[in-house]
Protein backbone atom coordinates (compact mmCIF):
# COMPACT_ATOMS: atom_id res chain seq x y z
CA UNK A 1 0.00 0.00 0.00
CA UNK A 2 2.73 2.47 0.97
CA UNK A 3 4.64 1.71 -2.23
CA UNK A 4 1.62 2.51 -4.40
CA UNK A 5 0.89 5.65 -2.38
CA UNK A 6 4.42 6.97 -2.84
CA UNK A 7 4.64 5.97 -6.50
CA UNK A 8 1.28 7.18 -7.77
CA UNK A 9 0.21 9.91 -5.34
CA UNK A 10 3.04 11.48 -3.36
CA UNK A 11 6.62 11.05 -4.56
CA UNK A 12 6.25 9.73 -8.10
CA UNK A 13 4.27 12.63 -9.57
CA UNK A 14 6.53 15.15 -7.82
CA UNK A 15 9.70 13.58 -9.22
CA UNK A 16 8.26 13.55 -12.73
CA UNK A 17 7.25 17.19 -12.41
CA UNK A 18 10.61 18.37 -11.10
CA UNK A 19 13.02 16.31 -13.20
CA UNK A 20 10.89 15.73 -16.33
CA UNK A 21 12.66 12.42 -17.06
CA UNK A 22 13.12 11.38 -20.65
CA UNK A 23 12.20 7.71 -20.71
CA UNK A 24 13.64 5.59 -23.48
CA UNK A 25 13.04 1.90 -24.11
CA UNK A 26 10.47 1.38 -21.36
CA UNK A 27 8.85 -1.29 -23.52
CA UNK A 28 11.94 -3.46 -23.03
CA UNK A 29 10.94 -4.07 -19.40
CA UNK A 30 8.76 -7.23 -19.31
CA UNK A 31 5.14 -6.49 -18.44
CA UNK A 32 4.98 -9.57 -16.23
CA UNK A 33 7.19 -12.31 -14.85
CA UNK A 34 10.52 -12.25 -13.10
CA UNK A 35 13.36 -10.15 -14.48
CA UNK A 36 16.41 -8.25 -13.29
CA UNK A 37 16.87 -4.56 -14.07
CA UNK A 38 20.61 -3.85 -13.82
CA UNK A 39 21.67 -0.22 -13.85
CA UNK A 40 24.53 2.14 -13.31
CA UNK A 41 24.52 3.94 -9.98
CA UNK A 42 25.43 7.61 -10.00
CA UNK A 43 23.28 9.18 -7.31
CA UNK A 44 21.09 8.59 -4.28
CA UNK A 45 18.28 9.88 -6.50
CA UNK A 46 18.53 6.74 -8.65
CA UNK A 47 16.65 4.81 -5.94
CA UNK A 48 13.57 6.94 -6.55
CA UNK A 49 13.70 8.04 -10.17
CA UNK A 50 13.88 4.59 -11.77
CA UNK A 51 10.92 3.15 -9.80
CA UNK A 52 8.94 6.30 -10.53
CA UNK A 53 8.99 5.69 -14.28
CA UNK A 54 8.42 1.93 -14.28
CA UNK A 55 4.91 0.56 -14.74
CA UNK A 56 5.67 -2.34 -12.38
CA UNK A 57 6.87 -2.46 -8.83
CA UNK A 58 10.60 -3.06 -8.46
CA UNK A 59 12.46 -4.24 -5.37
CA UNK A 60 16.06 -3.19 -4.82
CA UNK A 61 18.71 -4.77 -2.67
CA UNK A 62 19.63 -1.76 -0.53
CA UNK A 63 22.72 -1.45 1.63
CA UNK A 64 22.08 -2.16 5.29
CA UNK A 65 23.38 1.28 6.31
CA UNK A 66 20.14 2.80 5.00
CA UNK A 67 18.30 0.87 7.72
CA UNK A 68 20.67 1.47 10.64
CA UNK A 69 21.44 5.19 10.48
CA UNK A 70 21.44 7.17 13.77
CA UNK A 71 19.01 9.85 14.90
CA UNK A 72 15.73 10.99 13.46
CA UNK A 73 17.04 11.07 9.91
CA UNK A 74 18.22 7.48 10.22
CA UNK A 75 14.89 6.29 11.57
CA UNK A 76 12.94 8.07 8.86
CA UNK A 77 15.20 6.69 6.13
CA UNK A 78 14.87 3.16 7.50
CA UNK A 79 11.08 3.47 7.76
CA UNK A 80 10.86 4.71 4.19
CA UNK A 81 12.97 1.90 2.72
CA UNK A 82 11.14 -0.77 4.70
CA UNK A 83 7.71 0.56 3.72
CA UNK A 84 8.83 0.69 0.09
CA UNK A 85 9.69 -3.01 0.25
CA UNK A 86 13.43 -2.60 -0.19
CA UNK A 87 15.65 -5.34 1.21
CA UNK A 88 18.61 -4.55 3.49
CA UNK A 89 21.83 -6.34 2.61
CA UNK A 90 24.94 -6.48 4.77
CA UNK A 91 27.84 -5.83 2.41
CA UNK A 92 30.56 -6.73 4.93
CA UNK A 93 32.06 -10.15 5.61
CA UNK A 94 32.56 -13.27 3.53
CA UNK A 95 28.86 -14.19 3.43
CA UNK A 96 27.66 -10.77 2.25
CA UNK A 97 27.55 -11.70 -1.43
CA UNK A 98 25.76 -14.99 -0.81
CA UNK A 99 23.19 -13.29 1.43
CA UNK A 100 22.43 -10.75 -1.29
CA UNK A 101 22.04 -13.52 -3.86
CA UNK A 102 19.64 -15.43 -1.60
CA UNK A 103 17.50 -12.35 -1.03
CA UNK A 104 17.47 -11.51 -4.73
CA UNK A 105 16.46 -15.02 -5.72
CA UNK A 106 13.51 -14.85 -3.31
CA UNK A 107 12.24 -11.77 -5.16
CA UNK A 108 12.67 -13.48 -8.53
CA UNK A 109 10.99 -16.66 -7.28
CA UNK A 110 7.89 -14.56 -6.65
CA UNK A 111 7.86 -13.49 -10.29
CA UNK A 112 8.79 -9.88 -9.50
CA UNK A 113 11.23 -7.29 -10.80
CA UNK A 114 14.56 -7.11 -9.00
CA UNK A 115 16.67 -3.97 -9.24
CA UNK A 116 20.41 -4.21 -8.77
CA UNK A 117 23.46 -2.02 -9.26
CA UNK A 118 26.22 -4.42 -10.36
CA UNK A 119 28.96 -1.94 -9.43
CA UNK A 120 28.03 -2.55 -5.80
CA UNK A 121 28.19 1.10 -4.80
CA UNK A 122 27.61 4.57 -6.18
CA UNK A 123 30.17 5.93 -8.60
CA UNK A 124 32.08 8.71 -6.83
CA UNK A 125 33.27 10.37 -10.04
CA UNK A 126 30.62 9.65 -12.67
CA UNK A 127 32.50 6.81 -14.36
CA UNK A 128 31.24 3.25 -14.80
CA UNK A 129 33.13 0.62 -12.80
CA UNK A 130 33.65 -3.12 -13.09
CA UNK A 131 30.56 -5.13 -12.20
CA UNK A 132 30.36 -7.72 -9.45
CA UNK A 133 29.26 -11.17 -10.54
CA UNK A 134 26.23 -11.54 -8.24
CA UNK A 135 23.92 -10.26 -10.96
CA UNK A 136 25.12 -13.01 -13.31
CA UNK A 137 24.74 -15.73 -10.67
CA UNK A 138 21.15 -14.67 -9.98
CA UNK A 139 20.24 -14.40 -13.66
CA UNK A 140 21.60 -17.86 -14.41
CA UNK A 141 20.21 -19.52 -11.30
CA UNK A 142 16.73 -18.06 -11.75
CA UNK A 143 16.76 -18.33 -15.55
CA UNK A 144 15.51 -14.75 -15.99
CA UNK A 145 16.35 -11.98 -18.47
CA UNK A 146 18.43 -8.98 -17.50
CA UNK A 147 17.30 -5.53 -18.65
CA UNK A 148 20.21 -3.06 -18.74
CA UNK A 149 19.39 0.45 -17.59
CA UNK A 150 21.33 3.71 -17.80
CA UNK A 151 20.67 6.67 -15.57
CA UNK A 152 21.93 9.76 -17.40
CA UNK A 153 22.28 13.11 -15.64
CA UNK A 154 21.66 11.94 -12.08
CA UNK A 155 25.30 12.43 -11.10
CA UNK A 156 24.99 16.08 -12.07
CA UNK A 157 21.81 16.62 -10.05
CA UNK A 158 23.04 14.87 -6.90
CA UNK A 159 26.70 13.83 -6.75
CA UNK A 160 28.00 12.15 -3.58
CA UNK A 161 27.83 14.54 -0.63
CA UNK A 162 25.01 16.67 -2.00
CA UNK A 163 21.86 16.39 0.10
CA UNK A 164 19.36 18.39 -1.95
CA UNK A 165 19.37 17.51 -5.66
CA UNK A 166 19.59 20.17 -8.34
CA UNK A 167 16.48 20.50 -10.47
CA UNK A 168 17.55 19.40 -13.93
CA UNK A 169 16.17 17.06 -16.53
CA UNK A 170 17.44 13.48 -16.52
CA UNK A 171 17.24 10.54 -18.91
CA UNK A 172 16.41 6.95 -17.98
CA UNK A 173 17.24 4.52 -20.77
CA UNK A 174 16.34 0.82 -20.86
CA UNK A 175 18.00 -1.61 -23.24
CA UNK A 176 16.75 -4.82 -24.79
CA UNK A 177 16.52 -7.78 -22.38
CA UNK A 178 19.62 -9.95 -22.32
CA UNK A 179 18.99 -13.69 -22.51
CA UNK A 180 21.62 -15.91 -20.92
CA UNK A 181 19.77 -19.23 -21.22
CA UNK A 182 22.72 -20.57 -23.23
CA UNK A 183 24.66 -20.63 -19.97
CA UNK A 184 21.99 -22.41 -17.92
CA UNK A 185 23.46 -24.50 -15.11
CA UNK A 186 26.88 -22.86 -15.35
CA UNK A 187 26.51 -20.29 -12.56
CA UNK A 188 29.31 -22.05 -10.70
CA UNK A 189 31.82 -21.47 -13.49
CA UNK A 190 33.93 -18.39 -12.77
CA UNK A 191 34.70 -17.68 -16.41
CA UNK A 192 31.02 -17.87 -17.33
CA UNK A 193 29.73 -15.55 -14.61
CA UNK A 194 32.51 -13.07 -15.38
CA UNK A 195 31.63 -13.12 -19.08
CA UNK A 196 27.91 -12.67 -18.35
CA UNK A 197 28.64 -9.79 -15.97
CA UNK A 198 30.89 -8.10 -18.51
CA UNK A 199 28.20 -8.41 -21.17
CA UNK A 200 25.70 -6.72 -18.85
CA UNK A 201 28.18 -3.96 -18.01
CA UNK A 202 28.97 -3.40 -21.67
CA UNK A 203 25.29 -2.86 -22.44
CA UNK A 204 25.00 -0.39 -19.55
CA UNK A 205 28.10 1.36 -20.89
CA UNK A 206 26.65 1.52 -24.38
CA UNK A 207 23.42 3.03 -23.06
CA UNK A 208 25.06 5.51 -20.68
CA UNK A 209 28.08 6.68 -22.66
CA UNK A 210 30.19 6.77 -19.49
CA UNK A 211 33.93 6.26 -19.30
CA UNK A 212 34.65 2.70 -18.16
CA UNK A 213 37.09 1.74 -15.42
CA UNK A 214 38.09 -1.93 -15.32
CA UNK A 215 38.41 -1.96 -11.53
CA UNK A 216 35.92 -2.27 -8.68
CA UNK A 217 34.57 1.07 -7.49
CA UNK A 218 35.11 0.21 -3.82
CA UNK A 219 38.79 -0.55 -4.46
CA UNK A 220 39.32 2.73 -6.30
CA UNK A 221 37.52 4.70 -3.59
CA UNK A 222 39.63 3.13 -0.87
CA UNK A 223 42.87 3.78 -2.74
CA UNK A 224 41.98 7.41 -3.39
CA UNK A 225 40.99 7.89 0.24
CA UNK A 226 44.45 6.70 1.25
CA UNK A 227 46.04 9.12 -1.20
CA UNK A 228 47.39 6.47 -3.54
CA UNK A 229 46.51 5.12 -6.92
CA UNK A 230 44.80 1.77 -7.39
CA UNK A 231 46.56 -0.90 -9.36
CA UNK A 232 45.16 -1.54 -12.79
CA UNK A 233 45.75 -1.48 -16.49
CA UNK A 234 46.80 2.17 -16.50
CA UNK A 235 47.45 5.19 -14.33
CA UNK A 236 45.55 8.21 -15.54
CA UNK A 237 45.12 6.92 -19.10
CA UNK A 238 41.80 5.90 -20.65
CA UNK A 239 40.78 2.36 -19.72
CA UNK A 240 39.24 0.02 -22.25
CA UNK A 241 36.35 -2.34 -21.73
CA UNK A 242 37.51 -5.95 -21.36
CA UNK A 243 37.87 -7.43 -24.82
CA UNK A 244 38.07 -4.02 -26.49
CA UNK A 245 35.35 -2.62 -28.75
CA UNK A 246 32.41 -4.94 -29.38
Amino acid sequence: MFYQLMKYVLLGPLLKLLFRPRIEGLGHVPAEGAAIVAGNHLSFSDHFLMPAVLDRRITFLAKQEYFTGPGLKGRLTAAFFRAAGQIPVDRSGKEAGQAAIREGLCVLDRGELLGIYPEGTRSHDGRLYKGKVGVAVMALRAGVPVVPCAMVGTFEIQPPGRVVPRIRRVTIRFGEPLDFSRFAGQEGEKAVVRAVTDEIMYEILRLSGQEYVDEYAAVVKAAEAEGGKPGGPSDGEPRKFPGGER
